[in-house]
């Protein structure tokens, strides 16, 4: 590729599919870890669906992130490449005959990591979704070499789609941090979902950082974070798992 990236401490969320939480997760980390007093940098490399504003195209997942982080980064650091179609980014390379310049992602990398403590990096779909030809989140993540959070839906259907995450991240020879299942609505589960964490665990021979009940406070649109994620994410030694990279 001929771009040098610099070596940073932080974490890539990813997730089983599209719409599982990555952006609340990554904020909510974001936020308890700024709280500690350490500056954060948030970073969304590519994002799609994105609305059309005076100052451009601008994504609500970056916006939110900023937002928890507290960050004093521009939108254009934090999320450099951004698309109006809500697609995979490179079918959105095809539909607008515009590429997406890696380039630029690694610049305003490279320049978030170099004025930041840590870095949080949010994915976009899973681990596969393309973002070029020739580059899928995966090789992304690789690129910036960060251990990997993999965010997971508690419902039925999630032990495969986490299994295959995990044997895709451990491929591709990514250090995996661990599983969050994230909108878990204890009153109206049902055996799959209670079940599902103790075996992804045990079959995906991973830890379970947490399990994230339901919010309904949650509003990544209006930047309502609520309390009940980053309480249920507090109690996690971020910095050990940021530091043993």
């Amino acid at each position: 590729m001929g771009f040098e990236i610099l070596k940073h401490k932080g974490l890539f969320i990813t997730a089983t599919d599209t719409g599982v939480g990555k952006t609340l997760i990554a904020g909510a980390i974001a936020k308890i870890l700024s709280e500690k007093g350490k500056k954060i940098g948030v970073f969304k490399p590519v994002a799609t669906g994105c609305k059309k504003t005076r100052e451009g195209l601008v994504g609500e997942d970056a916006e939110f992130l900023a937002l928890c982080s507290d960050s004093e980064f521009s939108l254009a650091d934090i999320n450099p490449e951004t698309f109006e179609e809500p697609a995979a980014p490179y079918a959105c390379e095809i539909k607008e005959s515009r590429k997406v310049d890696l380039e630029r992602i690694i610049t305003a990398y490279n320049y978030i990591c170099s004025n930041s403590d840590y870095i949080i990096v949010e994915g976009i779909g899973g681990v596969r979704v393309p973002i070029t030809e020739n580059l899928d989140v995966l090789g992304l993540a690789k690129m910036f070499g960060l251990p990997v959070v993999v965010v997971a839906r508690p419902g039925l259907g999630t032990i495969n789609h986490t299994l295959l995450t995990i044997d895709a991240i451990r491929n591709a020879q990514l250090p995996l941090a661990g599983i969050i299942i994230n909108g878990y609505d204890e009153p109206n589960s049902d055996f799959a979902q209670q079940s599902a964490p103790a075996i992804i665990a045990e079959v995906g021979r991973t830890r379970i950082l947490a399990v994230v009940p339901y919010d309904e406070q949650v509003n990544i649109g209006q930047g309502e974070i609520g309390n009940i994620v980053p309480d249920s994410l507090s109690d996690i030694d971020w910095l050990r798992i940021i530091e043993q990279r």
